[in-house]
């Protein structure tokens, strides 16, 4: 009867080490993803901005290059002008996106 009363007070104190020792962890891990979220959320806006930037750029070459083929009598200038502008605009949205998403 004494080993069982020893057994689970020894059994007791360990589960509440145990317990201790998970929650000293689980706060340590919460703080390193508040942490990282706040990290994240910093880059955010410059990524964003860059990816809308390069948006412009790929419309500006875009632009470009459809003129040049519908200057020269090229048929394929509106299949071009359609790959072109779809791709500025995906890169317009996903800047768009990105910064909804993560505010």
């Amino acid at each position: 009867m004494k080993r069982t009363k020893n057994f689970l007070k020894k059994a007791a104190i360990g589960m509440f080490l145990i317990i201790q020792t998970m929650e000293r962890i689980v706060a340590q891990n919460a703080a390193g993803i508040d942490q990282a979220t706040t990290e994240v959320k910093s880059y955010i806006d410059p990524v964003s901005n860059l990816i809308i930037a390069i948006g412009a750029v790929v419309g500006l070459i875009g632009g470009i290059r459809v003129y040049i083929k519908w200057q020269s009598g090229d048929q394929d200038t509106q299949k071009s002008l359609m790959g072109w502008f779809g791709a500025c605009l995906f890169l317009v949205l996903v800047g768009v996106v990105i910064k909804a998403f993560f505010a």
